[in-house]
């Protein structure tokens, strides 16, 4: 079965997330081993969409999505804490020669 979000095809989550918010993921959150310089020329592409008049509720729609996203898996942030073990103590027996 293929997926299809407003005429395009969407095959991974990235594809969604990309479709949903109209702007590629690696965007907003970078990609890995990019120089200070690609993260600089990153940064100011991503403060141009913003300022357009168009992009102004990406914000907005960005924290609708995370919403969404935590409303319908719960499970995701299923937080379960850790148990540590009781230190034990070895009885030091005798007096040092």
């Amino acid at each position: 079965m293929r997926n299809y979000v407003c005429g395009h095809r969407a095959d991974t989550p990235q594809d969604f997330a990309e479709l949903a918010l109209g702007t590629p993921t690696d965007l907003w959150l970078g990609v890995d081993g990019e120089n200070e310089m690609e993260r600089a020329a990153r940064l100011d592409a991503a403060r141009d969409i913003l300022a357009d008049p168009e992009y102004g509720g990406l914000p907005d729609d960005l924290i609708r999505l995370a919403a969404r996203v935590i409303e319908e898996n719960p499970d995701l942030f299923h937080v379960v804490p850790l148990v540590r073990p009781a230190r034990r103590r070895t009885a030091r027996r005798g007096v040092a020669a």
